[in-house]
């Protein structure tokens, strides 16, 4: 991955990932979360499936993919999850619960 990322806009609702080297970021638009939707289903069963700490890696990674914002050029799905398990769950805990509130609470 390469490039630079602009600064999460706590406003609209954008959280920061950092990943491999790179700060990207994630905006759940309303385009972003029909798209995850349309792959994962309901987000109320997302979120369920989350706090019954049933997400899966698979689930995550889609959720992150459809909410990336200009993405570094030639970074690909795949790509963005050996990231992820690089990373490692526990880092990205945080971030995934703020994707959360946001699904849930708006902004």
């Amino acid at each position: 991955m390469s490039g630079v990322s602009e600064a999460p806009n706590g406003a609209r609702g954008e959280a920061a990932l950092d990943l491999a080297g790179e700060r990207l970021r994630l905006r759940p638009s309303f385009a972003a979360l029909v798209a995850a939707e349309e792959e994962l289903g309901p987000l109320f069963d997302l979120v369920d499936r989350a706090a019954d700490g049933k997400l899966s890696l698979s689930d995550m990674a889609a959720l992150f993919w459809h909410c990336l914002v200009d993405p570094p050029q030639g970074l690909t799905r795949d790509g963005l999850g050996e990231a992820i398990v690089e990373a490692g769950l526990a880092k990205l805990s945080p971030v995934l619960r703020g994707i959360l509130k946001q699904i849930l609470g708006g902004r």
